[in-house]
């Protein structure tokens, strides 16, 4: 059986480097035409006019990527996906085409709600970079990490609480 990334094997400052990504013209517009429609980042000649004065990618694309980008840094892959739960985004910079993305992420806090017996929640802050090692959008997000059955009832001593909805209970 293929090994896993379980909510176990993760610890509070644990930290996560990706590979990076080289966005094309090609990929912004693509994008754009089935999510963001918008003339910055579908015409090349238009977004010349835009307060970009060029084209750029669309924040959800940079954001799109991010997550892959995470999702691609863990090795072992993550057991049942990455499931967000929150995200807090910010945009700091436009991405261009040419632009080469990579992320890295740092673990913050681990929650092991009683009342789920297969899962956690991880929180990480995120930051995307350009090639230039520029900071183009960060995110706090909280995502579901599921507990690996054959280490049942052990958690870690790092596992701090999430205020809200997901404080142990």
């Amino acid at each position: 059986m293929t090994k896993r990334l379980y909510l176990e094997d993760l610890r509070v400052g644990q930290r996560l480097r990706s590979a990076s990504v080289t966005v094309t013209a090609q990929d912004i517009i693509r994008f754009a035409r089935d999510s963001d429609p918008q003339y910055f980042h579908l015409d090349e000649e238009a977004a010349k006019d835009s307060m970009f004065g060029g084209l750029v990618a669309s924040g959800w694309q940079t954001g799109a990527l991010s997550v892959k980008l995470l999702i691609d840094s863990a090795d072992p892959p993550f057991a049942g996906g990455l499931v967000g739960v929150e995200a807090h985004i910010a945009w700091k910079l436009p991405v261009r085409p040419g632009d080469s993305l990579r992320v890295e992420a740092e673990v913050t806090r681990i929650v092991h709600p009683r009342r789920y017996a297969d899962r956690g929640f991880v929180s990480m802050d995120m930051a995307t970079y350009n090639q230039r090692g520029e900071v183009v959008l960060t995110q706090s997000v909280t995502v579901v990490a599921f507990r690996d059955p054959a280490r049942a009832g052990e958690t870690s001593n790092d596992s701090t609480a999430i205020p809200g909805s997901f404080s142990g209970n």
